[in-house]
């Protein structure tokens, strides 16, 4: 731009073509400020703007954004007579739909554009999309096609992410219809986004029959598969889908190598996830924010939390999301006091915490017993940080007033709030009265849960685990039995590892390991031994073959001697369990990491990072 200037200034006679040029040079390369500024200093020279001027300054004004300049560059439309023109339409309509609250504005300048074109609708299906308006933006669509515009590829794009974002199957289907009827399919950001909608909405055999059909795919295609699998709750399949990128040919980009590692992540893949990170070393997309970002988050969530402190402390600027990732990993690896203090390093360096810190910063007060600096934290969201909080803040007040035996306390905040009670309030509020074994406000949070969400077996087992623990196993085994009757099962507890590049899964109960047996009398040697030392040991018929028990005692003697075991569980560890792994840590020199449903627990030396906050 620096050249583009003095160009312009050495040229004797200048127009409208030289200043429009010079300032949408200004606006593309993020030079706001010097646009309009240039703008104001053509309207001086007198040279009168024509209608790709006009364009141009509005949408600096939507970029910045600039709603008021905005407005007046309007004004000046309006006088020079250009409220019709296609152009300066779409620009005015994509502004008011990005910049203003009132929606009546953008639909007024698009009903002024005299023959509204592909831009123009699609702007204002955009804009009516990203307002939460899903039906009058299909409603837009539908009145496009009547009046025989043709949709472009980025129309059919923005509509099916929103079929996607609403998980309308049959209208996908419906536009796949009429978007292989009119060839668009052969457009490869259309078929990108019909693979990213399918997945989106659950059905991956459709979007891998739209992947085989597209005549040519890239790195987009399989990011947006892999991401919607992974958010599905399958990280291994979605790690799979890196072979079929090698077959395509088709290099691992960094939105790719992001989602990769969110996925091992997810399935705590540590060989997996260490590959991915030498190959983004090698071929330089380490360099990239989202993928120094997922490095964090990956070895947080994997339990190695100095790894994620060196990927932190090599991003040369850290975001928001970076600041996050960090004080997540270490509180949820029982670092409560450097999770906390990460916080307040995240404010010296002037980066404004946003809704995920401070639920971040609330999690880590809960799990470290820190009620009144969590409850200080909350209640000054708004003042200190400009911060509404939203039901998911009230959620861990609840959590953190209930961990902390202040049962009435967490029950005024539900009852107060400004929100409607969810079912997941209302069982974070039931599992504190099962800790501190109050069974009249357990009942009473399983009854409102239950008129919310009847068939959410988590209240029954919830219930009955209170009646339990308070000496009422009669009513614990009634309320099983109520559940059986109802046709609701829990969900079998899993527990999986990660040995030589592949994954060992256990779900209790389960026979079908190959070293089953031996695994079952390790653990009865184990605990025969954990008697004979006088250990505390609680095993029961039930507990005795849990999923965690299993993976522990099979990396005992299948995992290398010197590394810690690694374990992942779908749902929280239990008591038994929690003291089972405990003990073995007496007797045997090795750390034992498991990341269950809530948390990490890092035993070591008859100790665990949680120290019982779980």
């Amino acid at each position: 731009m620096e050249d583009a200037e003095k160009v312009s200034k050495l040229t004797p006679e200048q127009d409208v073509l030289l200043w429009t040029t010079l300032a949408s040079g200004f606006t593309q390369n993020m030079k706001f400020k010097e646009a309009i500024d240039a703008f104001c200093e053509m309207l001086v020279s007198g040279i009168v703007p024509n209608n790709y001027t006009y364009a141009g300054m509005v949408n600096a004004c939507t970029s910045i954004p600039a709603l008021e300049l905005g407005k007046q560059i309007h004004s000046k439309v309006i006088m020079a007579g250009l409220e019709e023109d296609v152009s300066v339409g779409n620009s005015l309509v994509n502004m008011y739909m990005k910049c203003s609250s009132m929606l009546k504005d953008a639909l007024k300048v698009f009903r002024g554009i005299t023959s509204p074109n592909v831009i123009s609708w699609t702007s204002l299906i955009v804009g009516l999309a990203e307002c939460g308006l899903e039906q009058e933006a299909f409603q837009a669509f539908e009145e496009m096609r009547c009046i025989g515009q043709q949709p472009n590829s980025f129309t059919f794009s923005r509509i099916l992410g929103l079929c996607g974002t609403i998980k309308s199957q049959n209208q996908i289907r419906e536009l796949h219809g009429y978007i292989a009827k009119t060839n668009a399919n052969k457009d490869i950001v259309v078929g990108n986004a019909l693979v990213d909608a399918y997945a989106g909405s659950g059905m991956v055999d459709d979007a891998w029959g739209v992947i085989r059909t597209m005549s040519h795919r890239d790195a987009i295609t399989y990011t947006s598969l892999a991401t919607r699998i992974n958010q599905m709750g399958y990280p291994e399949m979605a790690l799979n889908i890196i072979n079929n990128m090698y077959d395509d040919d088709i290099k691992i980009d960094g939105f790719s190598m992001a989602g990769f590692l969110s996925a091992s992540a997810s399935l705590g893949a540590m060989e997996r996830g260490k590959q991915l990170h030498c190959y983004s070393l090698k071929s330089g997309l380490s360099s990239w924010i989202s993928v120094s970002n997922g490095l964090v988050d990956f070895y947080g969530k994997c339990g190695c939390i100095k790894d994620a402190q060196r990927a932190f402390g090599e991003i040369s600027e850290p975001e928001v999301i970076s600041w996050n990732g960090l004080i997540f990993g270490l509180s949820s690896n029982g670092h409560i006091s450097s999770a906390l203090s990460t916080f307040e390093d995240m404010r010296l360096a002037e980066i404004k915490p946003d809704s995920i810190t401070l639920l971040v910063v609330l999690f880590a007060c809960s799990h470290g017993g820190l009620v009144d600096l969590g409850s200080e934290y909350f209640h000054s969201m708004r003042e200190k940080h400009g911060i509404v909080p939203q039901l998911d803040h009230y959620v861990c007040l609840v959590d953190l007033l209930g961990r902390a035996g202040r049962l009435e306390e967490a029950l005024e905040v539900i009852e107060t709030m400004p929100f409607s009670p969810d079912a997941l309030i209302y069982k974070t509020l039931l599992g504190a009265c099962r800790f501190h074994k109050n069974i009249l406000l357990g009942e009473d949070m399983a009854k409102r849960g239950l008129e919310l969400n009847p068939s959410d077996l988590a209240f029954y087992v919830l219930l009955a685990n209170t009646y339990d623990d308070s000496g009422r196993s009669d009513l614990g085994e009634k309320t099983r039995s109520l559940m059986r009757q109802r046709g609701l099962r829990k969900n079998p507890g899993q527990s999986w590892m990660e040995i030589r590049d592949k994954v060992h899964l256990f779900t209790a109960g389960d026979r079908t390991h190959p070293q089953i047996n031996e695994i079952h009398q390790r653990i009865e040697l184990i605990i025969t031994e954990f008697k004979d030392r006088g250990y505390s040991c609680e095993s029961n018929e039930d507990t005795l073959y849990h999923s965690e028990k299993l993976a522990v005692v099979f990396g005992l003697f299948n995992a290398p001697s010197t590394a810690p075991i690694r374990i992942m569980k779908n749902i929280r560890i239990c008591k038994d369990c929690h003291n089972f792994i405990t003990n073995v840590t007496l007797l045997v020199d090795r750390e034992i990491i498991v990341r269950d449903g809530n948390r990490f627990h890092c035993f070591k030396n008859g100790e665990c990072s949680c120290r019982g906050y779980w």
